[in-house]
């Protein structure tokens, strides 16, 4: 069994797929029908049965036209936990352009390491 915050919205989450099918007029078989679910599942689901699978929600969402909503459940940019956790790993301070000049200056560059190699005979290139 779902916790009791999961059953509410499981419960407001049915009512209102019940509520969108009465607004469009469409009886509970013709919805399972034209879902390709039985009219059983579409009422489970309208009661806010946890058991009812995902696919059949889909599958009803996108009969009802509301199948964007669905995709839209988990926006991560209205995931205000996980924006602020991200956040957090975040590093505290950026280079600054002058640090990395420096950095880069002091190390020598693909040709000058190339023109400072030796060959074995002794001779510089």
């Amino acid at each position: 069994m779902s916790s009791p915050k999961a059953g509410k919205a499981l419960a407001r989450l049915g009512q209102d797929i019940r509520n969108a099918r009465l607004r469009r007029g469409i009886a509970v078989s013709d919805l399972a029908i034209r879902a390709g679910t039985s009219p059983s599942s579409v009422s489970r689901l309208e009661k806010g049965d946890p058991g009812v699978g995902m696919g059949t929600l889909a599958d009803i969402l996108v009969v009802l036209g509301l199948a964007d909503r669905l995709a839209d459940l988990i926006d991560i940019r209205k995931d205000d936990l996980g924006l602020a956790l991200a956040a957090e790993q975040l590093p505290r301070r950026g280079r600054s352009s002058a640090a990395t000049l420096r950095r880069q200056s002091g190390k020598p560059s693909q040709n000058e390491q190339v023109a400072n190699t030796v060959d074995h005979d002794g001779v510089s290139f």
